[in-house]
């Protein structure tokens, strides 16, 4: 079967199966105004099996948005509230001695549901950052000298509050690499602001949002993401990206060399390519098409590119850079 075919069916399958990304997004208009760029890019998440992280300034519905996507499915949830005195015990669960029995049991932490909500993350230290890392890498958690699965899907919602601000801690860089998104959020227009205050002063109770999915519908359109035609010349392009982002000067950004400290990690070049299949998949497309990779790079790359004293000094950002690589590296 020649490849037109192919991806002429995989266009057919996707038209079918994606129709629930509609309802999803009609149910998240009914409690969030605007922010539809950060609703596409927590859909790319869960269906590219990549954990997500928002970052922006209190109040701008963050935790919100990840409650009603959960709402919209039928799953477990649970949301940890990180601060200053929170133990790794407090997020993945700790051992309990029993007195009766004279031996230990296993009770569990809140990081055992679908769909994880860790607010503010940058607000407990990095012994508890990292209690999540092998939970979200590893798909499982060690307690003792026992090993759990988590359930599936499982996904790690993050959200933080930008650094600058008091009481924060800066999240590892190997943390920061389990995140396959990292989106940055700004204030809503003027009009979105006018229905957002008369949403939440009206007489009316608050919007809720229906359950309209089971984690099995979820597992399944991940399957299908999967399966999303890829050519080979956009494996390369993706490639080059990240190249680039190593290696400034030989794709002609010489003056980038200095400003960059690290660049994308292999797990830059995945999580670009199963975003792109996902950002496909969610515009009804059964094949990905370089306009696809450039739409998400910025949210893969941005805290996967380590700059140095003279970028900040020179105010030089990583959205900066990512810009520059787009603009560089020849489009397919």
């Amino acid at each position: 079967m020649d490849t037109a075919t192919d991806i002429r069916q995989m266009n057919e399958l996707i038209e079918r199966e994606s129709a629930f990304i509609e309802l999803i997004n009609r149910e998240m208009e009914k409690v969030i105004i605007g922010q539809h760029y950060m609703i596409d890019r927590m859909m790319i998440a869960l269906l590219a099996n990549g954990h997500l992280l928002l970052e922006g300034v209190p109040g701008l519905a963050k935790t919100l948005a990840i409650k009603s996507l959960a709402s919209t499915i039928e799953a477990d949830f649970s949301r940890i509230q990180f601060t200053p005195d929170l133990l790794p015990a407090d997020v993945v669960g700790t051992q309990i001695y029993q007195i009766k029995t004279d031996s230990f049991s296993v009770r569990k932490g809140p990081v055992f549901a679908n769909f994880v909500l860790a607010d503010e993350i940058n607000r407990a230290p990095a012994k508890v950052q990292s209690a999540l890392l092998e939970a979200m890498q590893e798909k499982q958690v060690t307690i003792g000298d026992q090993t759990f699965d988590l359930p599936k899907p499982f996904l790690v919602l993050a959200t933080q509050n930008p650094v600058e601000q008091e009481g924060t801690y800066p999240l590892p860089e190997a943390q920061v690499d389990r995140f396959m998104l990292k989106v940055v959020l700004d204030y809503p227009k003027r009009e979105e602001e006018m229905r957002i205050i008369r949403q939440n002063t009206s007489a009316s109770s608050f919007p809720a949002v229906s359950k309209i999915l089971k984690p099995a519908d979820i597992m399944k359109a991940r399957d299908i993401v999967r399966k999303v035609y890829m050519d080979e010349k956009i494996e390369q392009y993706i490639v080059d990206i990240v190249f680039a982002s190593r290696e400034p000067s030989a794709y002609g950004l010489k003056n980038y060399e200095d400003l960059i400290s690290f660049g994308g990690s292999p797990r830059a070049s995945i999580n670009l390519a199963l975003a792109a299949k996902a950002y496909a998949f969610i515009k009804r497309r059964g094949y990905v098409i370089p306009e696809d990779v450039r739409a998400i790079s910025h949210d893969v790359l941005r805290h996967r590119i380590g700059l140095t004293y003279e970028a900040e000094a020179e105010n030089i950002t990583s959205e900066h850079i990512v810009d520059e690589i787009l603009n560089k590296v020849e489009v397919p």
